[in-house]
C-alpha cells in the first residue's frame, strides 16, 4: 500500500551517511539555470517547475487542499456511498428552535449538511436548502467559489470563520476524504513529488445516517481506498498527522485522543496543532502539563506544530519548541524573537513556509515582505508547502515559481529545499535514505537532459496546470 512501512537491509553506518549528505549541484548546471531564469518567460518556468524533481509536502490540510471542483464530483459521485446533500441558498426568519440548530450557523450562505440533518429541520428552515443535484450552473459555480479565497474582498476571516464550515458534512463522510486523498495524491505524483503528510485526522466521521464512527473504523476506510492499484502504481509515500483545534474547550481531551491514534495506527505518526493562533485560547503554553504527561506514556509521539502565524510579535515559536515539536508551521514571527531566531540556525528544527498562504490570509502584504529568504539565507532549515492549496486554487508548483519570481533562488537552493521536505520528515530512517539517494538520481538524469539544451529555448518539457492563483496573480493561465 501507498505509505506501506519499508524494510530495508542497509547497515546503520550507510543509513547515517545518506542522511547527511547534501544534495549536491553541479557548478555547471547552476550557471544553465541562472541563464535560464534570465531569458525564460513566466510560462517558460512555471513549466520547467512544474517538471522538476521534488521531495515531499509536509505541512497540508487534507479538508483545505481539495479543489472546489473535486469536492463537487466527490459529493455527487459514488465516493458519497448514497448521501444526498444539501446547501443554504436562502435566508429566512425560522424560529430558533433545537432542531434547525444542527443546521449550523443559520447566516452562512451554502453550508452543505446531510439528509439526515435536513430531515430534522422544521419546514421553514427546509425552504432555505436545495439538494446539491438540482443546483442550476450558477448555483454550482456559486457553491464552489464558495470555497475558494478568490476575491480581494476575501481574507483571514472568510478563511477561518466560513471555508470550513460551508463544507460541512461533506467533509464528516470518510469516503468522499478517502477518495479526495487519492485524487489528491495522484496530482502530487504528477507534479513529481514522492512523498506526502497530510494532516488527516480520524475523528469527527459517521455514516449517513448520522451514526459516529470509530477512528479505527475511519483508519480501515482509508487503508482500503490506499491499497487500490492506482495509488500504489504512483509511487508517494505517505504518513499521517492526527490534529486537533487548540482553541476548543475540550482541546487537552483532543489531545490525547490523538496521542492515542499515533499509538494505535502505524500511518499516523504525529500530532500537530492547528487553529488561528490570534485565538489566544490555543496559545502552546496552555498545552504544557498535558504534553509532558502524555509523554510519561506514550513513546514515539512526533509534533508538527502550527506556530508563528500571527501579525503581532511574540514568542509562541519558542514556545512550541518546549512543547517538543519538531517542525514549526509557518513561523512568520519568528523573525522579530532574535534569540529564538539564533538558536534556529543550522537545526535541527525546521520551518513549513507557505508562500501563499500567508499573503493569501494578509499576513504578509506582497511576497517581498516574507521572512522566508532571510530564514533561508540565514541558515535556517525550510521548506516549501501548500497548506490549503484548494482553498487557493494554487499547486506545489506554484509555490516553487512564486519562491524564484520573488526571491531569485539559485539552483543549489531549489535542491536544498526539496532535500529539506525529505530530510526533515517523520520517515523512519530506511525509507528516508531510499527517497534521498533516489531525489539525488533524479536531479542528476533531470540536471543531464535540461543541460542539453539551450537556456534561452527550452522545449520538450510537460506543459504544467495553471490553476487560479498564478492566473490571477500573474496572469498565467492554462490554455483552453
Amino acid at each position: 500500500m501507498v505509505g506501506r512501512w519499508i524494510r530495508f537491509g542497509l547497515s546503520g553506518l550507510l543509513l547515517a551517511w545518506a542522511l547527511s549528505q547534501p544534495v549536491q549541484a553541479s557548478e555547471d548546471f547552476s550557471k544553465w539555470f541562472d541563464a535560464f531564469k534570465t531569458s525564460a518567460t513566466d510560462t517558460a518556468l512555471h513549466d520547467f517547475l512544474y517538471n522538476m524533481p521534488k521531495g515531499g509536502d509536509l505541512h497540508q490540510h487534507l479538508s483545505g487542499s481539495i479543489f472546489s471542483e473535486w469536492w463537487w464530483q466527490l459529493a455527487l459521485g459514488k465516493p458519497a456511498q448514497g448521501e444526498i446533500f444539501f446547501t443554504r441558498l436562502r435566508m429566512g426568519n425560522c424560529l430558533p428552535i433545537d432542531a434547525a440548530a444542527a443546521a449550523g450557523n443559520a447566516q452562512l450562505l451554502f453550508q452543505t449538511i446531510s439528509q439526515y440533518r435536513f430531515d430534522r429541520l422544521s419546514a421553514c428552515q427546509q425552504t432555505m436548502f436545495t439538494a446539491l443535484a438540482q443546483l442550476n450552473p450558477a448555483e454550482q459555480q456559486a457553491w464552489m467559489n464558495s470555497v475558494r479565497l478568490d476575491e480581494p474582498s476575501e481574507g483571514r476571516d472568510e478563511f477561518f470563520e466560513t471555508h470550513w464550515q460551508r463544507l460541512g458534512d461533506v467533509i464528516a463522510n470518510p469516503w468522499i476524504m478517502a477518495e479526495a486523498l487519492a485524487l489528491h495524491i495522484k496530482a502530487f505524483a504528477d507534479e513529481g513529488l514522492v512523498y506526502l503528510e497530510p494532516q488527516v485526522t480520524l475523528l469527527g466521521y459517521r455514516d449517513k445516517a448520522g451514526l459516529a464512527l470509530t477512528p479505527s473504523e475511519v483508519a480501515i476506510i482509508f487503508r482500503a481506498r490506499l491499497n487500490q492499484p492506482d495509488l500504489v502504481k504512483t509511487g508517494v509515500t505517505l504518513r499521517f498527522q492526527q490534529s486537533i483545534l487548540r482553541f476548543l474547550p475540550d482541546a487537552e481531551t483532543e489531545l490525547a485522543h490523538a496521542y492515542q491514534i499515533v499509538s494505535d495506527e502505524p500511518e499516523w505518526i504525529a500530532v500537530n496543532m492547528v487553529g488561528r493562533e490570534d485565538d489566544d485560547r490555543g496559545h502552546p503554553l496552555r498545552f504544557l502539563e498535558t504534553i509532558r504527561g502524555l509523554r510519561q506514556q506514550y513513546p514515539d509521539v512526533r509534533l508538527s506544530i502550527h506556530a508563528g502565524e500571527v501579525d503581532e510579535p511574540n514568542h509562541h515559536v519558542r514556545d512550541t519548541l518546549l512543547l517538543g515539536a519538531d517542525r514549526i508551521g509557518h513561523g512568520l514571527n519568528l523573525i522579530s524573537d532574535r534569540q529564538t531566531l539564533i538558536q534556529m540556525r543550522h537545526g535541527p528544527y525546521l520551518v513549513e513556509i507557505n508562500l501563499i498562504s500567508n499573503l493569501l490570509l494578509e499576513y504578509v502584504p506582497e511576497f517581498s515582505a516574507h521572512p522566508f529568504p532571510e530564514y533561508l539565507r540565514l541558515g535556517v532549515p525550510v521548506a516549501l508547502s501548500t497548506d490549503d492549496r484548494g482553498m487557493w486554487d494554487s499547486t506545489m508548483t506554484d509555490e516553487y515559481f512564486v519562491a524564484v519570481k520573488s526571491f531569485n533562488l539559485s539552483w543549489s537552493e531549489l535542491r536544498r529545499l526539496t532535500e529539506n521536505s525529505i530530510q526533515y520528515s517523520f520517515l523512519a530512517p530506511g525509507p528516508k535514505a531510499v527517497l534521498l539517494v533516489s531525489l539525488d538520481q533524479r536531479f542528476t538524469a533531470f540536471e543531464k537532459r535540461m543541460q542539453d539544451q539551450d537556456p534561452r529555448q527550452v522545449a520538450a518539457l510537460k506543459i504544467s496546470p495553471k490553476r487560479g492563483f498564478v492566473c490571477r496573480k500573474y496572469n498565467l493561465c492554462s490554455r483552453q
